[in-house]
């Protein structure tokens, strides 16, 4: 584990753990992931509305809105706590830097 290169050096996913200066990084990361999660569910949901009613130009500018603000968040978080996705552009490789969700204590 490269730690040097973590914003996020709390053990995210142990309640057990002692409260340090990394917590409110732990904390701003978890609410820009729900972030994340709740604008994709509106996206998918106003996408689904969208196929049976095309014509609906209130439902079409939000979910224009809602892709643009994903956009823009997942920017955001990928800058501060590293990639989302396999296609997030970076100049070195960081997706072994993480620990696995499992060795967080997250299951």
């Amino acid at each position: 584990m490269l730690e040097e290169n973590r914003n996020c050096g709390c053990n995210c996913g142990n309640e057990n753990e002692m409260m340090n200066n990394n917590d409110y990084d732990c904390e701003t990361r978890r609410e820009m992931m729900q972030q994340i999660q709740a604008l994709n569910f509106a996206i998918i949901e106003l996408g689904l509305y969208l196929d049976t009613h095309p014509e609906d130009q209130k439902a079409l500018c939000l979910h224009n809105k809602y892709c643009k603000e994903l956009d823009e968040l997942e920017e955001q978080y990928q800058k501060a706590f590293g990639p989302l996705t396999i296609k997030f552009p970076c100049n070195k490789w960081r997706w072994l830097e993480e620990p696995w969700p499992w060795e967080r204590g997250n299951f």
